[in-house]
């Protein structure tokens, strides 16, 4: 990832400087993570008060992880133009603004492109945390500072729709952007005190101009087709069209230079190594559908079950539990088995959730809701490291950063893409349930027929008893289109296990350091 490791050495910090630094970096990449996911609870509130709807508010988190996942590959260029103590406090300032702006925004587009910039400024800020923390303490102790690092970002997707659902329902949505800012101006303060005179070594390396601007094209063009398919009915609209052909032909021409470029952007050869492959395409896959669910989950709880903002939050809180609990063990556990085993363990635990709510109706019950997310936490503990230690494996240490980098910007660019299609799935299998639904709903229908005399009966008119029939159909339908997401992501999990059983993990491949900074 950040190819930090031609910094002037430094020695390890130590009392109260050691303390200090750890809780800036902490804060920082608490912030970053936080905003992963505490947007997700109030996608309601923000297209209502915006005028917009719920699956245009999504575009809220897939121009960030889209404009994150493109600038992760440029972590290592900017740090050795800039240094990293430099480059971390330049995300974390522009973090802070972006985040104001956000919070400011008096319409969708003016949110979006505040959104793009701080996905964008924030992509250095994980690896570069990693690299300041590890060398902040002596070797020996590198685990236990990796430790306290993942503790963080298990903490804070967990925190983050608690925190959001409390915020939309109780002050106003724009405060889930405000409350990056004393974060913020306190790492921020805090970093510069500590790091300082700490900073890597600066020098002129060069830069694929062409590589960077063909990804920007074609990731770019491929989020905007997947994000305003919906509206634009699709390949019927001239412009989705437009769209489609622009990301394949970029995409290819970018294969191309990527694969001949003497210092490319991004190194596509590390996809001739089948660990890679197979790990980075698992992980990505994997992280797009639990990302995509992760947003799916309390838009329907909010928009057809009826629960508030912070409602939704607490019900995927428990996530967050057993993932901290068991994450330590997962560490220790891990170099004395093969990782495949864990990863497959994670990969069942998930399938048997998201079947489980497959399985839920309309008067579903917070048990019901709970029960599942809970036992997701098991499966989170062992997801990303086992993953990441596989696609790692076997690879000489000059290439951990490129390989960590590369499947960092695939993980995060499938977060994104995930997100869009599982709002348009969801809206089209709904319509689907929905015309299904009504077909049967006519005056040969006995049920239909005795429904509407006992709405009648019950002094409702015939054109209010066909609306509240309607409106309850509509809730059915948009019930069991969710439900069919959730089916098909449990099969979609086991199918995943056999991309992880075609690697060979080598038990001395990668090192630590970088498999843990990749894991995120």
């Amino acid at each position: 990832m950040a190819q930090a490791q031609a910094q002037v050495p430094h020695p390890p910090l130590e009392g109260a400087q050691l303390v200090i630094g750890t809780i800036a970096v902490s804060l920082a990449v608490f912030m970053n993570v936080l905003d992963t996911s505490i947007a997700n609870v109030s996608i309601p509130s923000i297209s209502g008060d915006l005028g917009v709807s719920s699956d245009q508010g999504t575009w809220v988190i897939t121009s960030f992880a889209v404009a994150n996942a493109i600038s992760v590959p440029l972590t290592g260029w900017l740090t050795e133009r800039i240094g990293q103590v430099r480059l971390f406090m330049a995300s974390i300032v522009l973090f802070v603004i972006s985040s104001w702006m956000c919070g400011l925004a008096p319409t969708l587009p003016f949110l979006l492109a505040s959104r793009v910039l701080q996905g964008a400024v924030a992509g250095p800020m994980i690896p570069l945390s990693q690299t300041l923390l590890l060398a902040s303490y002596p070797r020996a102790k590198a685990p236990m500072a990796l430790s306290m690092w993942a503790m963080t970002t298990l903490i804070a997707p967990v925190a983050g729709p608690i925190l959001g659902g409390w915020i939309s329902d109780n002050i106003s949505w724009p405060w889930i952007f405000y409350v990056n800012i004393p974060v913020g101006a306190i790492a921020a303060a805090a970093t510069w005190m500590i790091f300082r005179n700490r900073d890597s070594v600066i020098r002129k390396a060069p830069i694929d101009g062409v590589g960077l601007g063909l990804l920007i094209v074609w990731v770019g063009a491929l989020q905007i087709m997947l994000d305003k398919g919906k509206d634009l009915d699709w390949f019927s609209s001239t412009t989705i069209v437009v769209l489609a052909l622009v990301a394949v032909i970029a995409l290819a021409f970018f294969i191309v230079w990527e694969l001949t470029a003497e210092h490319p952007v991004v190194d596509l050869s590390l996809f001739s190594k089948r660990n890679f492959t197979g790990g980075t395409v698992a992980l990505s896959v994997g992280y797009g559908l639990y990302f995509g669910n992760l947003v799916l989950l309390p838009l329907w709880l909010q928009t057809d079950i009826g629960y508030t903002a912070t409602e939704a939050g607490l019900v995927m809180a428990p996530v967050g539990l057993f993932a901290v609990l068991l994450s330590p063990i997962t560490g220790k556990i891990l170099p004395r088995t093969d990782p495949r085993y864990i990863a497959t363990l994670s990969f069942l635990v998930f399938a048997l959730c998201f079947w489980m709510r497959s399985r839920y109706t309309t008067g579903v019950d917070t048990y019901s809701l709970l029960l599942p997310t809970l036992i997701q936490g098991i499966g989170m503990a062992g997801f990303f490291i086992p993953l990441v230690s596989i696609t790692l494996s076997g690879l000489p240490g000059q290439r951990i950063p490129a390989a960590s980098g590369l499947s960092n910007f695939v993980r995060i660019m499938c977060g994104g893409i995930g997100t869009s299609i599982f709002q348009t799935a969801w809206d089209h299998r709904s319509i689907m349930h929905h015309a299904q639904l009504t077909e049967r709903a006519n005056a040969y229908n006995p049920l239909f027929d005795q429904s509407i005399h006992q709405m009648g009966a019950a002094g409702l008119t015939q054109p209010q008893a066909y609306g509240l029939f309607n409106s309850m159909v509509t809730q059915q339908a948009a019930q069991l289109g969710v439900n069919d997401l959730f089916f098909v992501s449990a099969g979609i999990f086991v199918a995943l296990i056999a991309l992880i059983w075609i690697t060979k993990p080598e038990r001395a491949g990668g090192d630590a350091g970088a498999a843990a900074a990749a894991a995120h």
